[in-house]
Order: C-alpha cells, then structure tokens, then sequence
C-alpha cells in the first residue's frame, strides 16, 4: 500500500504551523538563538512543504524548486541552531550555498513537468545538512539535560534515511517501486512528522539549557568589558592552580592599570573612559591564550592569569597588549592611554594565588613610581622582598 502524499503532507503543515508558534512564543520570552533557529527551520519546513502542494497545478513550475530550496533551507537553520549551543555561529555563506545550488539544479531540470527535478541535488544537500547538525549536537559540552545526545541520535538516524533516500534515487529512479514505497514524499513525510513531533518536545530542554547557561555567562561577565569578573576571575584561577600543582610548568600572573585614566574621564568623559576601557579588552583577548584567563579587577585594573607561562612569555604578552591598543582607532581621534604592568610568576607547587596577586600588585605600584607606561617584573626569587615593600 502507498501512503497518500498529499494527506501526509498537509498533516506536516499542520503540525509544523504548531510548532512554530510554540517556538517563535518561546523565542520571544527567553531570546535563546537555538529557539529562534529552530523557528525559522520549522517556518521553512512548513512553507516548503505548502509549495509542494502545488505540485501538478500550473504553478508546479515555480512551486517545486521553491519547496526544494526552503526544505533545504530548513536543514542547514536547524545545522546554525546547533552551532549556537556549541558558542559558534554559522556563516551567512555557509547558509546559502546549498539552497542556492538546490535552485539552479531544480530550474534546470523541468520543473514545470518533473515534481523531482533537482531531485539527485535536493537529497544530496538535505543528508549534508542534517549530518552537520547530527554532529554539532554530539558534540555540544555537557549540559544539565544530556538531551543533546539523543537529539544528535535523531539527527543521524534521519540522515541515513535520507542518504538511503539519495542512494535509492541514484540507483532505481524516484518512480521505482522500491522508491516509492519506502523513501517517496509519503512515507518521508510520515517520518519527519513523527520526528519534528519527538525532537520538538527535547527543544524546550536545550533552549532553557541555553538560557541558563546565557544567564551564568552574563553573571560571571563583567558588563562592560565582556571579561570576567572579580569574583569569577579569582576562582577559577584559583581552581587552576590547584590543577596545576604537582606539575613542573610555571604558572604567572600580570596586573596592568591604565595610566591618568582618572584625566581621560575627566578631559574627555566617561564615554571616552569606557571606549579606553574595552579597547584594552578588546587587546587583552587578541593577545592570550584560550586557557589563559583575563578579568577586570576594579576599575581601570585588570589582572591575567596565564598557567604555564613563564615570567618571560608574560612580559611578552603584556607588551603585546600594549602594542595592540596602541594601534587601535580611538572614537572621536587621540590615543588611548597607556597602561602600567605588574608582573610575577611561580611553580604551581609553591605557588598561592593571594601572594601572587600581591606581589603583581607591588610591581605594578613600581611600575608607577618609576613613571608609568612599563613593566616591571618580579620573579619568584625576589617575590617576598618586594611583597614585604609592598606591605610596608
């Protein structure tokens, strides 16, 4: 028995229609992107099927390869939604390019007479796209539902489905017996009906997961600057180093202060001091690792955590820094200013991170003394002496 196309089809709109609007009131409430993706997937799904409907009428000719684009639209929108849970985006070119060969293969194909025209296209891209998004799924970091795992099994199962699909179309011919039955625009229906069904439920998970983890990133961040806070910053230091303990590396610490930052706001106003202030951001995350860690310690101060790093490559960096900022266009012309440096490193085995802190303040209060716009550094061996000055 061969399912009844069209019937399959309109209850995929119908559901699909649903889906959206549960989604796109979702998105509107929590701003979460995978939501907004998924949204705009469910949209293209339904719109494309809509215009598959039209197939056999006289618009069959515009209608068919336009459902063929949006259908592979929707693959890669629901791939750029599970990038955003992995903190990565898909880009604009990368969206466009396999619905943008689904197009010219449908034209070219007929498609005023042939409802597969673009077919052996079409179903190549589709299995590309929910591939893509089977593996981003897989690999998202663990998160507090682990739905994603099951999502990313989905995904693959559906993939194969369509790679059967294209197999079967290469080998038989979408009018085979064999085609028909089991990969035709029935039972492929039925398929991504019961599928959208299931999956859609998991989406509600991994989009509060997102909100969630948006709202912790937002509360460890500081505001301005997009560094870590304070707070953040000392824990997850502290953490680090004791990982590190036991180890031969070394780990560093560099405390930097804008120089006469207090002049800018006042000559230039605080929307000048801000602009120096995420500049310097903007230099610090250009310059470091991605293990390194970087956050704003009160005001204009800010403070690096770099493990493994010797007192040299510290320095270095704190050179890079400043190197970059000064290259930097300033709003409204200048320059920004320049920056102090306090710098100090130790073996995580008899490393503490208050005393290292510490001593990369005293440095750094050298550093002023001796003129600004420098770096001094201490090294573990002069480390107590200069704390001691310090305290004095």
């Amino acid at each position: 028995m061969v399912l009844d196309a069209f019937s399959v089809r309109v209850a995929l709109g119908v559901v699909t229609l649903t889906l959206f609007v549960l989604f796109f009131t979702s998105y509107r409430r929590t701003k979460s992107p995978y939501a907004g993706w998924w949204g705009i997937a469910l949209l293209e799904y339904m719109l494309g099927n809509a215009a598959f409907l039209l197939n056999g009428t006289l618009h069959q000719t515009w209608a068919n390869p336009l459902g063929n684009v949006l259908v592979v639209a929707g693959s890669y929108s629901v791939w750029a939604g599970a990038r955003t849970l992995r903190d990565k985006k898909a880009a604009p070119w990368q969206l466009a390019v396999a619905p943008l060969i689904t197009a010219v293969a449908s034209f070219m194909e007929n498609p005023a007479t042939n409802v597969w025209s673009g077919g052996f296209v079409y179903l190549g891209m589709m299995t590309i796209g929910i591939a893509l998004a089977a593996k981003d799924l897989w690999f998202i970091k663990a998160s507090l539902s682990q739905v994603h795992k099951g999502l990313s099994i989905a995904a693959g199962l559906l993939a194969v489905y369509y790679l059967g699909r294209w197999v079967a179309y290469a080998i038989d011919g979408p009018f085979s017996e064999v085609f028909r039955t089991y990969f035709g625009p029935a039972p492929s229906g039925l398929v991504s009906l019961v599928l959208l069904v299931t999956v859609s439920f998991s989406m509600t998970a991994l989009s509060s997961d997102q909100l969630i983890k948006g709202l912790r990133e937002r509360a460890s961040r500081d505001h301005l600057t997009g560094l870590l806070n304070r707070g953040t910053f000392l824990d997850l230091a502290g953490t680090e180093l004791n990982r590190l303990r036991g180890t031969d590396s070394s780990a560093a610490v560099v405390l930097a202060d804008l120089d006469h930052f207090k002049a800018v706001n006042d000559e230039h106003g605080h929307r000048a001091g801000d602009a120096a202030l995420k500049a310097f951001a903007e230099a610090c995350r250009a310059s470091v690792r991605s293990t390194d860690l970087v956050g704003r310690y009160g005001g204009e101060e800010f403070v690096l955590f770099l493990p493994g790093a010797t007192q040299e490559r510290a320095e270095n960096v704190a050179v890079e820094i400043s190197r970059r900022m000064s290259t930097m266009e300033v709003p409204g012309g200048g320059t920004f200013p320049t920056v102090s440096y306090g710098v100090t490193s130790s073996t995580p085995a008899t490393a503490d991170l208050t005393f290292m802190i510490e001593v990369a303040d005293a440095a750094l209060y050298s550093a002023k003394a001796q003129g600004r716009n420098r770096i001094v550094g201490a090294d573990r061996l002069g480390a107590a002496t200069i704390a001691d000055e310090a305290r004095s």
